[in-house]
């Protein structure tokens, strides 16, 4: 395999807080891996820094090889980025936005096939303002997935969806992995990362302290759940990886 998103020595600073602290990470191609951590731990500051959305103080991004800063227009044709808060047009309606995103790129998957697969028929004449917050996040994902993307990042993907929703859209992301596509999932939920999840990442206080299969960090922490690990690798803050010193 071969290296899709390679982030090294990554440091950002907001005024007096340090945000990211010399974080390296690399995802191969087809693998699904989850980013996880405690509000403040610098899981988006590094996903909006890898999108190209902010500038990082030092350290280099690639994303294909690609520079998020440097190469906008041909990143943009590879990513696909489903934030946690959308920024949306609030009076078009649902198959108008997913028709507009499809227009962005050369080359795409069919918008209404992907409303459908994501329980969106029957709102595609819905304007984005009256959907409810579930059906918001399922537009998000297939606003993020309309182009096509060889590299997604998923933020906090099952927010609000009831449990149909959540298990059709974890089907959704196995899909993708069969397809080769490399995923970047950010998410609280730990039966989420322990199901889809190839890798695991655990970020506290803006460095990488744990990076291993979600049985590894169980193994390892000699406890008996994936939160349990995490509890321990974040709360306590000593981590397994060589970058928690």
């Amino acid at each position: 395999m071969s290296a899709t998103l390679e982030i090294r020595d990554l440091y950002k600073r907001y005024g007096r807080t340090s945000a990211l602290k010399g974080v390296s990470l690399t995802i191969e191609v087809g693998e699904v891996v989850g980013l996880i951590g405690r509000n403040g731990a610098g899981k988006t500051t590094m996903v909006e820094i890898a999108a190209g959305l902010h500038r990082a103080d030092r350290g280099t991004v690639r994303i294909l090889g690609l520079d998020p800063q440097r190469d906008r227009a041909a990143l943009r044709q590879v990513l696909g980025v489903q934030l946690q808060e959308s920024q949306l047009h609030s009076s078009l309606r649902v198959g108008e936005l997913a028709r507009l995103f499809r227009s962005f790129y050369r080359n795409g998957r069919d918008p209404d096939a992907l409303l459908e697969r994501l329980g969106l028929h029957d709102q595609r004449r819905t304007v984005f303002d009256h959907l409810s917050g579930g059906q918001q996040q399922r537009l998000s994902i297939a606003l993020a997935l309309v182009g096509r993307p060889r590299v997604i990042v998923l933020d906090e993907l099952t927010t609000g969806l009831d449990p149909e929703a959540r298990r059709e859209v974890w089907t959704l992301v196995e899909d993708l992995r069969q397809e080769g596509v490399t995923v970047l999932l950010i998410s609280h939920a730990m039966d989420e990362v322990e199901r889809l999840c190839d890798r695991v990442v655990v970020l506290a206080a803006g460095r990488v302290v744990a990076d291993d299969t979600p049985a590894g960090l169980v193994r390892t922490t000699g406890v008996p759940t994936l939160e349990d690990a995490f509890l321990q690798l974040t709360v306590a803050g000593t981590g397994l990886g060589p970058e928690a010193s």
